[in-house]
């Protein structure tokens, strides 16, 4: 039995899936009188139903990552994506997940809105995985394991022969949260996606793309994954809007990478000027859009910057996080203005 049979909860093995009218005709070679899904018939530019697969966008994804159509799955943004896994792979009150604190937050979240147990296994003090740990948290109804790498908050890619071992050893599956990777220097884990059948991978347009306001997150798994997911995923997930917005963006990578080479250049500017506040007592290592640093007094610092109308993220609540901020990286003239402030308080 293969693994995601042995994973996926009984009542999803045998469910019928809905099936939309434009599921059962889609074909656009010559032109067709739809009166099969009580649209309204006039025009107006959003009036008919959307691709419920998103075939040309994900055509395109296929080509820009190197990866099948049928390896995707494309959801209303990637906490949609996140929580199909949870409804397909984890029986409520009965499966458990392990999560890494300090860490992104809705995984927690959709844990409990899901009835599924959260096991939590903090990072170690170097931001990493504890390996043995996991290992023995986990039993027979550990279904997933979430590493979000590069991490929020912590802004660190795990190391590679780490997650390599998880993906060895772990028997459910290990969901990696690529969120932030294209401000990294280290390859997506895509990569090694055909090697490792358990290994299911998110990315989101809403960071590097710069698209966080149209919601669509992006799930890369096995086909035989990625069907199981459609069986249970709302017919019209992805609105047209969204899909046409996100294709453009997607058809011109060479703007998404200039924009991204800006990010990097105003990263490492702003890593340099905080080294010179004098209550910045660590600047942690960060493969994202984002620099969390250690201060001597987390929350002070944080309403002084309010005062100034400057908002940051406040971490100190976070495992590991005593005292810290995280400074998301904004244009060359939102760098400035940060620096100045930091300067003044």
């Amino acid at each position: 039995m293969k693994i995601e049979q042995q994973l996926v909860r009984e009542n999803i093995k045998v469910l019928q899936p809905y099936s939309s009218a434009r599921d059962e005709f889609s074909n656009t070679e010559r032109e067709m009188i739809f009166l099969d899904a009580n649209e309204n018939p006039f025009d107006n530019g959003v009036n008919r139903y959307p691709d419920p697969q998103q075939l040309e966008l994900k055509k395109e994804l296929s080509f820009l990552k190197n990866v099948l159509t049928t390896q995707i799955l494309l959801g209303n943004g990637s906490d949609e994506v996140l929580d199909l896994l949870f409804r397909a792979f984890c029986e409520p009150k009965v499966d458990n997940i392990i999560t890494l604190p300090p860490t992104y937050g809705m995984y927690k979240v959709l844990a409990e809105i899901n009835a599924v147990e959260n096991r939590e296994v903090l990072l170690t003090t170097e931001f990493e995985p504890n390996i043995n740990e996991i290992i023995s948290k986990a039993d027979e109804n550990t279904k997933l394991l979430f590493l979000c790498s590069p991490n929020n908050p912590t802004g660190n890619s795990f190391l590679e022969k780490n997650i390599e071992t998880l993906l060895q050893s772990f028997k459910g599956l290990i969901i990696i949260d690529e969120a932030y990777i294209d401000f990294s220097s280290k390859k997506s884990w895509l990569k090694k996606l055909n090697e490792f059948p358990n290994l299911v991978i998110v990315q989101t347009l809403s960071k590097a793309y710069g698209m966080a306001g149209i919601r669509l997150g992006i799930c890369y798994a096995s086909e035989e994954i990625i069907s199981i997911l459609n069986r249970i995923k709302p017919p019209y997930n992805v609105n047209a809007l969204t899909q046409q917005k996100a294709l453009k963006r997607v058809l011109n990578p060479t703007k998404v990478k200039k924009e991204v080479n800006k990010i990097l250049k105003q990263r490492n500017k702003l890593i340099t000027k905080l080294s010179e506040i004098s209550f910045v007592e660590k600047i942690y290592p960060t493969d994202a859009n984002f620099v969390l640093i250690k201060v001597d007094n987390a929350s002070k610092r944080y309403n002084q910057l309010l005062e100034k109308g400057i908002v940051i993220r406040n971490r100190a609540t976070q495992p590991l996080c005593k005292n810290t901020l995280r400074l998301t990286v904004g244009t060359k003239r939102e760098t400035k203005l940060l620096i100045n402030a930091l300067k003044e308080i």
